[in-house]
Parts: C-alpha cells; sequence; structure tokens
C-alpha cells in the first residue's frame, strides 16, 4: 500500500505526459452499448433525454440486467414507465399473484427514453399485454404537449407494427402539482392528446387513473402521494385494485368459474357460461341529428333497428358485452364512451326482487334498468350520484338489491339506501348498460313475488 502512493503520483503525471488516456480510460466507467449515448441527434423522439446521475446509472445498470433475462421474461405483462412504475418492484408488492411480470420503469424516464429502449425493453419480451404510465417527467422538463403526444404516437405505432393484437392498458397521467411543475392542466392536456390518439382502437384499454388519485382540484393528495409525486404502498394497493378488474377481463386473474346458486325462490338470469336469455332490443329513432362536430369525449350513442338475441354465445355480436368466468362484462368503449343496453329477452310483470353483484374500474359509468327506467349503477365515489356510501368497495364486488313493489323500485347498495321512490312500468326487462369504463355483473337472479 505505501509503496503504490509513492508511485500513484509519477504513474500519473507520466500517463499525463504521455496524453494520460490509457490510465484516464482505466479509472471511467467503462461504456458500452446499455450506456445512454452523448449524442441524442440520431435518436428517435423529442425532447432532450435527462442527464443526472442517477438515471444516467439507473438507465445502464437496469437495462444491462434486463437484457440478461430476456428469455426469463418472455410472454410477460410487461410495465413501461418512469420512477412511479419502478416503484413496483420486481415483485410488484404481491398485488398480481401468479401472473407472469416484467417491470421495465426507470426513474426519470420521458416518453423519449421510453421511446428509444421499447424495442430492447419491452418488446423483445414478447409481451402478453403493455401496461403504459408515461409523461409526467416530460411534463416537468417543459417538453411541449404536442412533442409529448407525437413520442406517444412513435411508441403506440412501434407496438402495433410488432403485434398488432397485444393488449395495451394506458393509465391516464397520475395527478401531480404546479409545486412539483406539473399543473393540472397540462396533465389534463397530454391525457386528452392520449385518448385522442387511440380513440376507436379496441387494441387499447384506457383505465382512469388520473380520476382514481385526484383531489377536488385536479391535484395529488398527500394520502397516496407524500411528495406530491410518488405513491406510498397505500396509493400502489389503490392503483392495483384499478387495472385488476381489467386483467381479469383479459384472462390473466380470475380464471375460476364461479360456483355460486341462486337462493331459493331465485331464478338466475345469467347462467355465467353465456349470454341466453340476453339480446340487443330496437331502440327508438333519436330524436335529435347528429351533431356534426361533436366533442372528443361526446359519447356514442348506439342504435339498433331489429331485435338480436345472443343465445348460447359467449359474447355480444359487437364483442362489447361477454361472458367471461361466471362474470356478465361490459368491456371498456374503444370510442371512449359508448351507450349501448343489454337487455333480458324475458319481461317481467309481476313484483319482484332483484339480487346481483357489480365491479367497476375506476370512474366506470354504467346502469341497471329496471323493467324501462334506469338506476345508475356506476364506479359510485368517482362518478356518483351516490358518492357519499360508506361501505362501498372500490373496484371490488358490490352488491346491489332491488325490491319492486306496486310500481316503485326501492334500491341498496350492499345494505345502504340508493333510492326508495323509483316509479317503474308494469311490465319490462331487466337491463344492462354501458357508457365508460368497464362493468362486470355476476350472480343476476331473480325472485317474482305474487301477492
Amino acid at each position: 500500500m505505501v509503496f503504490f502512493r509513492i508511485l500513484a503520483p509519477t504513474l500519473l503525471l507520466a500517463a499525463l505526459a504521455l496524453g494520460g488516456a490509457p490510465l484516464l480510460r482505466a479509472q471511467s466507467p467503462q461504456t458500452d452499448k446499455w450506456t445512454l449515448p452523448a449524442d441524442e441527434s440520431a435518436l428517435p423522439g423529442e425532447g432532450a433525454l435527462r442527464r443526472y446521475e442517477g438515471y444516467v446509472k439507473r438507465w445502464h445498470d437496469a437495462r444491462k440486467e434486463w437484457a440478461e433475462r430476456i428469455q426469463h421474461d418472455q410472454g410477460a405483462v410487461v410495465f413501461l414507465g418512469d420512477s412511479i412504475t419502478q416503484g413496483w418492484g420486481p415483485d410488484f408488492k404481491g398485488h398480481f399473484p401468479n401472473m407472469n411480470l416484467a417491470n421495465r420503469g426507470i426513474g426519470g424516464d420521458t416518453t423519449r427514453g421510453m421511446l428509444i429502449r421499447l424495442q430492447e425493453d419491452v418488446l423483445s419480451l414478447n409481451p402478453k399485454a403493455i401496461v403504459l404510465l408515461l409523461g409526467t417527467n416530460d411534463i416537468e422538463v417543459g417538453v411541449p404537449v404536442d412533442a409529448i403526444g407525437r413520442n406517444f404516437e412513435k411508441i403506440f405505432a412501434a407496438i402495433k407494427a410488432h403485434n398488432p393484437k397485444v393488449p395495451v392498458v394506458l393509465c391516464r397521467v397520475f395527478p401531480s402539482s404546479a409545486d412539483k411543475k406539473r399543473p393540472v392542466e397540462t396533465i389534463k392536456a397530454v391525457n386528452a392528446l392520449y385518448e385522442n390518439i387511440v380513440r376507436g382502437d379496441s387494441q387499447v384499454t384506457v383505465v382512469d387513473t388520473w380520476t382514481l388519485f385526484a383531489n377536488a382540484e385536479g391535484n395529488a393528495t398527500g394520502t397516496w402521494f407524500p411528495d406530491l409525486l410518488h405513491l406510498n404502498a397505500e396509493g400502489y394497493a389503490r392503483w392495483a385494485a384499478g387495472i385488476r378488474p381489467v386483467f381479469a377481463t383479459l384472462g390473466f386473474l380470475d380464471n375460476n368459474a364461479d360456483a355460486f346458486l341462486p337462493e331459493a325462490g331465485f331464478i338466475s338470469l345469467f347462467n355465467g357460461r353465456d349470454l341466453t336469455g340476453w339480446g340487443f332490443r330496437p331502440t327508438p329513432p333519436r330524436k335529435q341529428p347528429a351533431n356534426p362536430n361533436p366533442k372528443p369525449d361526446a359519447p356514442v350513442v348506439v342504435e339498433i333497428k331489429e331485435a338480436i338475441t345472443f343465445d348460447g354465445q359467449t359474447a355480444s355480436n359487437d364483442g362489447r358485452y361477454r361472458a367471461i368466468n361466471g362474470r356478465l362484462v361490459v368491456t371498456t368503449p374503444a370510442e371512449g364512451r359508448r351507450i349501448q343496453q343489454l337487455s333480458t329477452v324475458r319481461e317481467f310483470d309481476t313484483d319482484f326482487v332483484l339480487k346481483l353483484e357489480f365491479r367497476a374500474t375506476p370512474n366506470a359509468d354504467s346502469g341497471v334498468f329496471i323493467r324501462q327506467p334506469q338506476l345508475q349503477c356506476r364506479d359510485y365515489p368517482l362518478a356518483g350520484p351516490y358518492k357519499d356510501l360508506k361501505n362501498y368497495k372500490a373496484q371490488d364486488w358490490n352488491e346491489l338489491v332491488v325490491t319492486v313493489r306496486d310500481g316503485v323500485a326501492r334500491a341498496e347498495c350492499n345494505g345502504e339506501l340508493l333510492t326508495e321512490d323509483m316509479k317503474v312500468p308494469p311490465t319490462g326487462p331487466i337491463g344492462l348498460e354501458g357508457d365508460r369504463g368497464q362493468m362486470e355483473y355476476r350472480r343476476i337472479r331473480l325472485k317474482p313475488v305474487v301477492r
């Protein structure tokens, strides 16, 4: 050690006299294909890449490690994102048991960074699905909204070119704070741009993770974001609950058939296997002509000219309604919003008790039709109208009980009163409606009451 300390300055001077290159290269970090390129001019996308030490190190070390796992992670559900995605950790905090998952989050990353590494980090895995959360760091460093959109378009185009059928779960950019250089107006603009890009594409399921976390002002709250940017454990649990129903519909979770049997006196309206007994009924002509310039988030209202039934079929003819392992699923509309009804073929003209369970993705909007009038059945705390329910279980199963007596319906959710004076016609079917988000129904049964 003494000998080294004495000679080190001499060797350094000698190396400097010779240009210093050999010694400096030996003491500098070795560069390889995973090192963040110094020259960005030839790289795809817009916006300067991050250059702080933690990002540069994560870019190199994590991507090198992932490259060694390509064969191991084949066919995974891949999460692509920044530090919020990275925060899931390699085991996703145990929220998605028995799923093959791969975390490809890099703290500080932008849409351009994700575009550059998309092929090697994600597409090389031939993923079964891709979960995207991207753009918050672009906003923080001042990348223009339209440039963020163009980067996203390139990412989505590359995914589609690789596999036009791989499901893409697009999470809306989470709320943050103007103090974090992420004002609500800009986040809303980015989310709107993303959704306009994928609108009408059934490859993409948009999950409203912005409304899931935003407070009344549209900002993050310390309940889930201690620093108004990154999630705590409760926040990850909330995010997990928000996307779990989508994973179930894609076939990654909840794959066991429901063994539920109706109580004595109840008849099952849904057999859990297919849509026997259900169909589309003709819709009345629309009173107003179609708006030639509808708002981007205006709902598409489906018109049915002739009745059609789906006996023995596992999905409606447009794929919107599906029977999946005991669940009647109203899938997320590719149009953003799509108003459409599925009804029982049978009509009910006696008093009755209707029971069912429903599960909603964040801010989902649906409805249950009692002979004809609609009872709002939604993700109540976010979508209303019953926002103050104490027993509602967000993104989990909730029981709805409707009692019809003498032309008046009373409805409860998990034992809490929704309405007690809803007037209904003397006869009619039971119906389900989809609008936005995904709704699931199960254990739909009815007990006629003859007096």
